[in-house]
C-alpha cells in the first residue's frame, strides 16, 4: 500500500469510499435523508475541485494498493480557533469493506507528517459522538479535549474532539487503548 498526495483522477473513488463511509458509519446517527440523498457524481465533483484549488489550504491524501484507491483523508489549518491547535483532521475515510487493515492508521500518520511539513505541530479532529471511530482516535494517542452539540439537518448532533498536541510524536507512533478497534 501506497499512501500519497490526491490527484484529480482519485475524485471518483474518494466520493465512491466518502458516500460508502457515510452510509456505513453514520446510519443511526444523522437523518436518512442525508444518507440516502448523498451522491457519488456530486462528490466526485467537489472533491475534483477541493484537490484542484486546495480549498481552505487542504491536502488531500490517498491510500492505494493494487486493486486501486481504498482510503482518504484530508487536513488543514483548523477551522476554528477556540482550542490551542494548529490544524484538522478534516476527513478520514476507508473501504467498508478494508477496516481493520491499517490504512486509516497510514493515512492519519501521513497527514500528520504533511501538517508538521507545513509547520503545524498540534492537531484535532471532530467526530459524531455515537461513531465507533472515536475509538481509533484514541488508540492512536488521541486525547478527548471539547464537546460541543452543532445543529445540522434539523436535528442537534453531538460531536466530540480528539487532538494530539506534539504531530512529530503522532506520525512516527501510536499507543494502544484497550477499549480500541482501529482501523
Amino acid at each position: 500500500m501506497v499512501v500519497r498526495k490526491a490527484e484529480a483522477a482519485d475524485a471518483e473513488a474518494i466520493a465512491r469510499i466518502y458516500v460508502d463511509g457515510w452510509r456505513d458509519s453514520y446510519a443511526g446517527l444523522v437523518p436518512d435523508r442525508v444518507l440516502i440523498g448523498m451522491s457519488r457524481r456530486r462528490q466526485a465533483a467537489d472533491w475534483r475541485g477541493i484537490i484542484a484549488h486546495g480549498r481552505r489550504n487542504q491536502q488531500v491524501m490517498v491510500a492505494e494498493d493494487a486493486s486501486g484507491v481504498v482510503g482518504f483523508g484530508s487536513a488543514g489549518p483548523a477551522r476554528g480557533a477556540d482550542l490551542p491547535f494548529g490544524g484538522e483532521i478534516y476527513t478520514l475515510y476507508v473501504d467498508p469493506d478494508r477496516h481493520d487493515q491499517g490504512i486509516g492508521r497510514a493515512l492519519l500518520r501521513a497527514l500528520f507528517a504533511d501538517l508538521t511539513a507545513h509547520d503545524i505541530d498540534a492537531a484535532l479532529v471532530w467526530v459524531l459522538a455515537g461513531n465507533p471511530a472515536r475509538y481509533f482516535y484514541e488508540a492512536l494517542g488521541g486525547h478527548l479535549v471539547a464537546v460541543r452539540d452543532e445543529r445540522l439537518w434539523g436535528t442537534v448532533l453531538a460531536q466530540v474532539a480528539y487532538g494530539w498536541h506534539d504531530l512529530a510524536a503522532a506520525a512516527g507512533g501510536a499507543t494502544k487503548h484497550p477499549a480500541s478497534k482501529p482501523e
